[in-house]
């Protein structure tokens, strides 16, 4: 049988010395980490960009197919994500939990090696938290911190008429492994004598427990010589992205349908279960890809990444949102992203 250390044999204070014991210092900017009353930062004349995130079991995750490794590594991934929507570089963060005795040490050990694994992929720094009780399920908040140099931040509300709207990587696979996610444990709570059948589903099931931050893409913009006129990341899917980028900067847009980025192995999935992967595309949370806006002199610098889509331009406020299907309609785009405060069932 697998060994079980109950938490409270360690202690508050013993808990964080046990679940922060490995983390070493990646930033010159960390002055002292984890371990005192709070984190000393220095950043050297750049401008501080800060996000924070709460994940709440039952409602952001299901611990019956989310395995707790992957999701310590998510927990930090949206995060950082958040950051480099902003066009900055994430240097720390301050995680905070709080568990119910049903979790053990091992168990925690576990969603902390997930944590462990996306710092050292960012070159992050975490440098402080906290740990409670809960009455009930696992409660996870993230806060980041990124740098920028001041000419470089990039908001949502600074797009301008005409500029492009592109997307990073593909849409709507995380959609569609939630979909599949819940058919599945939907399938075993009525009969546990089945396995879960996850039909070769690798692609959108690591888009969903395993999503990535888009390092590689800020690096791409910095490499060559790219400043977004707007950004943010795609966290509810691009129709509700694309509307809060046109309200902020008081534009309309034209989004069109048949420049949408879906993987093909996403494609497959929605007509298997009977859904149109332009909706989940636009509707379907939680690709954390970067959706930004660019002036259009700026296209021919990015033809070569085959990783960014163009996917429409932004309009006159008068114009509205449109969306130009295949088939030559246009609709107005409506924001039908996931709501955390829709109710749960």
């Amino acid at each position: 049988m697998e060994e079980r250390t109950e938490i409270a044999t360690l202690g508050e204070f013993g808990l964080i010395d046990h679940l922060t014991r490995n983390f070493e210092i990646q930033n010159a900017s960390t002055i002292l980490g984890v371990g005192d009353d709070a984190a000393v930062l220095d950043h050297f004349g750049k401008q501080i960009v800060v996000t924070t995130d709460l994940l709440v079991e039952g409602i952001h995750f299901d611990l019956m197919y989310t395995p707790l490794k992957h999701l310590g590594y998510k927990a930090v991934m949206v995060n950082l994500s958040d950051v480099y929507a902003m066009n900055a570089s994430p240097t720390q963060i301050t995680m905070s939990i709080a568990i119910s005795n049903r979790f053990s040490l091992e168990a925690l050990n576990e969603f902390y090696e997930g944590v462990y694994l996306a710092c050292e992929k960012h070159g992050v720094d975490l440098v402080g938290g906290d740990t409670s009780s809960s009455n009930k399920g696992f409660i996870i908040s993230v806060t980041a911190i990124g740098e920028v140099v001041p000419e470089k931040l990039v908001k949502r509300s600074t797009a301008q008429k005409g500029d492009l709207i592109c997307v990073s990587g593909d849409l709507g696979g995380a959609f569609l492994g939630l979909t599949l996610m819940e058919r599945e444990k939907k399938i075993y709570l009525e009969n546990p004598q089945l396995q879960p059948d996850l039909e070769n589903e690798a692609y959108i099931v690591g888009r969903l427990l395993k999503p990535e931050a888009r390092k590689e893409i800020i690096a791409f913009f910095d490499e060559n010589n790219i400043l977004p006129t707007s950004m943010m990341d795609v966290s509810d899917g691009i129709s509700s992205e694309v509307l809060h980028l046109c309200r902020q900067s008081n534009l309309g847009c034209v989004i069109y349908e048949d420049k949408i980025p879906v993987a093909d192995d996403s494609r497959k999935a929605a007509f298997k279960f009977g859904l149109d992967p332009t909706v989940c595309a636009l509707n379907g949370g939680e690709d954390y890809e970067l959706i930004f806006t660019l002036k259009q002199e700026d296209h021919d610098k990015i033809t070569l990444n085959e990783e960014i889509s163009v996917i429409g331009y932004m309009t006159g406020i008068e114009e509205g949102c449109k969306l130009y299907t295949k088939g030559g309609n246009r609709f107005d785009i409506t924001a039908q992203g996931w709501n955390a405060f829709a109710k749960q069932g």
